[in-house]
C-alpha cells in the first residue's frame, strides 16, 4: 500500500485542479466524493500516516532501557533537552488532521449507501484517532479539532483541551471506527480492516488506561478502569471473531515475521510492505550488521537475563546467572532468544557467525529484523515486510488489561501468556503464584506477580518492536531508563574467546591493542565509557561514565517553542521552560 500512495497523492492534487474554484491542496465536492472509488482513493491517502521502515525498528534502539548503543545516550535523557529541539515541531504538525476532517465534512453524498459512507468514515477517524493518540501521549493536553479551519478561525489560538476530553473524543472515534470498519479479513496485511481498528483500539485504550492508573493523579486515576475495559474488550473481540492466531509453523516460526516478503497473515494483522516487486526497501541489514552504521545497537545483559530457561524455570533463580559466560547462558534457553539475538549455529549468508563486537558493544547481536541470506549487508536493499499490528500483541494486551482490572485467571493466562511461552518452546507455562525478586527489583511500584510476568513476556515478545518506550512511559518506569547498560559476562582479559562455539578464536578483550594480533580476531579495547564492572572481569559497561537522567516532566515532552511564539494560549507542560 505504500508503494501507491505516491501515485494516490499525485490523482488527488490533478483532480483538485479540475476547477479553478478551489486552491489545489483542496477538491471540489460537487464533482469529488461522488462515487466509493473516489472515497477509497481519498482514504488511501491516509495510509502515508502509518509507521515505516526504521520508525517500527530503529525506535527501540534510539530511546529505550533495553538497547545500548556505541552513540552518546539520547539528549532526552542525558543532556540539557528544552523546546528548542527541532524534532518538537516535527511532531507538533497538524497537516495530517486537516487532510482526515476535510474528508469527513465532505463525504456527505446520499447517492452512496449509508454503510459505504460509513466504512470510508470509520477509516478516517480511525486515523484520526491514531493521530491524536501520537498527539496526546508525546503532549498531554493538546487541542481538538474536528473541524477544517480557516486562517481567520479564533480556535487556531485556543488553548489546550484536557487530556480527558481528547481522549474520550479518541474513544469515540475508535469506537465508530471498530463498529463500521468492513471486518473482511485482509491477507495481504496491508490495508485498514475492522481488525486493525480493534488491534488499534486495545493499544490505545491499553497505554491510556495504565498511564492513568500510575500518573499520581487522582482525576486520571478515577477513569483508568474505563480504558482498560475497553482494551480487554477489543481484544478479545479479535480473539473470538477475527481468525487471526499465533504462528507456529516451521523451525523459527517468530523470527520468520519479521524476516519474510510476504507477511505471514495468519499472525499479522497489519504490516508495512517491502518487496522486490515493489522496488521498495528497508535498511535493516545495514542497521543490524553493517559497522557503517551511526549507533550500532546491542541489546543489555539486564534485559537478556529476563529470558526463562526452557522448562520453564528463571534463569535469575540461578545465583551465578550474571558470572555466567555467554555460551553458557544461551543454553536451553526460550527459543526467541536464538532468533532475536546471534548465538552459536547462526549463520550469515550460509556461514557460521558469532556476534560482531565491532557492531554491538555489549555482545548481544540482534538479528530479529535482519535476512541472513540477503547479501546487501551494506545497503538498504531488505525486502521483509515489518508488522505494524500482529496477534500477538493483541494476546499480551488482552492480558494485561485484564490483570490492571484484577480479573486474571488460570483461563486467561492460557489463552495470553501460556500460548505465546508454548511457541517459544517452554515446557512449564503454568502460571506462577509468587513474584519474581528479578522482575520485581526493575518494577518496584508492583507486587504483582501476574504484572510482573505479563511485563517481561512484552518486552521478550515485542522487543525491537517500537513500543518500548511508550510501555516505560506508561508504567511511569522512566526510572529504567537512567541504568548504565551492560553487556556479556566476560571472565578476564587477555584471553581469545570462541564466541560461536566452532573451535575459532572471535574475540579478545584487552586494555590496548597486541603488536601482533591474531588474524580474524576482534580486540575490543576497554576504556572509562567502556569497561568492565570489576576491573579485569566482569559485565561490560556501556557508556557507565555517562550520568543519564529521567525526570518527571519527561513523560510528556515541552510544547515546541515555535508554536508557543504562534499560540501564547497553549502554555507550557509542568517542569519545562
Amino acid at each position: 500500500m505504500k508503494a501507491i500512495i505516491s501515485t494516490i497523492i499525485t490523482i488527488l492534487l490533478i483532480t483538485a485542479c479540475t476547477s479553478d474554484k478551489y486552491p489545489i491542496d483542496k477538491l471540489d465536492p460537487d464533482i469529488y466524493f461522488k462515487t466509493e472509488n473516489e472515497l477509497q482513493i481519498y482514504c488511501n491517502s491516509f495510509y502515508a500516516m502509518l509507521p515505516t521502515g526504521e520508525s517500527i525498528f530503529m525506535k527501540d534502539g534510539n530511546l529505550s532501557d533495553y538497547f545500548a548503543t556505541s552513540g552518546s545516550p539520547s539528549l532526552f535523557i542525558y543532556g540539557n533537552y528544552t523546546n528548542q529541539e527541532s524534532e518538537l515541531s516535527a511532531w507538533w504538525n497538524w497537516t495530517d488532521l486537516r487532510n482526515i476532517n476535510y474528508f469527513l465534512e465532505r463525504n456527505k453524498d446520499n447517492n452512496i449507501p449509508q454503510d459505504t459512507r460509513d466504512h470510508y468514515n470509520g477509516i478516517a477517524r480511525m486515523f484520526r484517532a491514531w493521530f491524536y493518540y501520537d498527539k496526546v501521549k508525546t503532549f498531554g493536553d493538546v487541542p481538538w479539532y474536528d473541524k477544517v479551519l480557516s486562517t481567520s478561525d479564533a480556535d487556531l489560538y485556543k488553548k489546550r483541551d484536557s487530556r480527558i476530553f481528547v481522549m474520550d473524543k479518541v474513544l469515540e472515534d475508535l469506537n465508530f471506527a471498530s463498529e463500521n470498519i468492513r471486518n473482511n479479513k485482509d491477507n495481504s496485511a496491508s490495508t485498514i480492516t475492522r481488525w486493525v481498528a480493534l488491534a488499534l483500539k486495545a493499544r490505545i485504550c491499553l497505554f491510556e488506561g495504565t498511564f492513568r492508573k500510575y500518573s499520581n493523579n487522582p482525576e486520571l486515576i478515577s477513569s483508568a478502569n474505563k480504558f482498560l475495559e475497553e482494551a480487554a474488550s477489543a481484544a478479545l473481540t479479535i480473539m473470538t471473531n477475527s481468525g487471526y492466531s499465533l504462528n507456529t509453523v516451521g523451525q523459527t516460526p517468530y523470527r520468520d515475521l519479521f524476516t519474510k516478503e510476504t507477511p505471514i497473515s495468519s499472525e499479522v494483522i497489519l504490516a508495512d510492505i517491502f518487496s522486490n516487486n515493489l522496488v521498495r526497501y528497508n535498511n535493516a541489514n545495514w542497521l543490524w550488521t553493517s559497522s557503517s552504521t551511526g549507533t550500532r545497537p546491542g541489546l543489555t545483559k539486564t534485559f537478556i537475563n529476563s529470558f526463562l530457561n526452557l522448562d520453564g524455570s528463571r534463569f535469575t533463580d540461578n545465583s551465578s546467572y550474571d558470572v555466567t559466560p555467554f555460551l553458557s547462558e544461551v543454553l536451553s534457553r526460550d527459543k526467541r532468544l536464538a532468533q532475536i539475538i546471534r548465538t552459536p549455529g547462526y549463520k550469515l549468508l550460509g556461514v557460521n557467525t558469532p556476534p560482531d563486537f565491532g557492531h554491538t558493544k555489549t555482545g548481544y547481536h540482534f538479528i530479529k529484523y535482519t535476512q541472513d541470506d540477503n547479501p546487501n549487508l551494506a545497503m538498504s536493499k531488505n525486502t521483509n515486510s515489518l508488522p505494524i499490528f500482529r496477534y500477538a500483541e493483541v494476546l499480551l494486551n488482552y492480558a494485561e488489561a485484564k490483570a490492571e482490572l484484577g480479573q486474571m485467571d488460570n483461563s486467561i493466562w492460557d489463552q495470553t501468556i501460556a500460548a505465546l511461552r508454548s511457541r517459544a518452546g517452554i515446557i512449564n507455562t503454568s502460571r506462577p503464584t509468587i513474584a519474581d525478586p528479578y522482575m520485581a527489583q526493575l518494577f518496584p511500584e508492583t507486587t504483582s506477580a501476574d504484572i510482573l510476568e505479563i511485563r517481561r513476556e512484552r518486552g521478550v515478545e515485542l522487543v525491537g518492536e517500537g513500543l518500548r518506550f511508550d510501555d516505560l512511559r506508561r508504567w511511569r518506569a522512566g526510572h529504567l531508563l537512567t541504568r548504565v547498560w551492560d553487556g556479556m559476562y566476560i571472565p578476564q582479559l587477555n584471553v581469545l574467546m570462541d564466541m560461536n562455539n566452532d573451535g575459532v578464536s572471535d574475540v579478545c578483550f584487552v586494555t590496548a591493542k597486541p603488536s601482533n594480533p591474531q588474524t580474524g580476531v576482534f580486540y575490543y579495547i576497554l576504556s572509562p565509557s567502556n569497561s568492565l564492572s570489576s576491573g579485569t572481569n566482569g559485565k561490560l559497561q556501556i557508556y557507565g561514565n555517562i550520568n543519564k537522567v529521567f525526570e518527571s516532566k519527561k513523560y510528556l515532552y515541552p510544547i515546541p517553542e515555535s508554536a508557543l511564539l504562534k499560540n501564547q494560549n497553549l502554555g507550557q507542560n509542568p517542569g519545562w521552560i
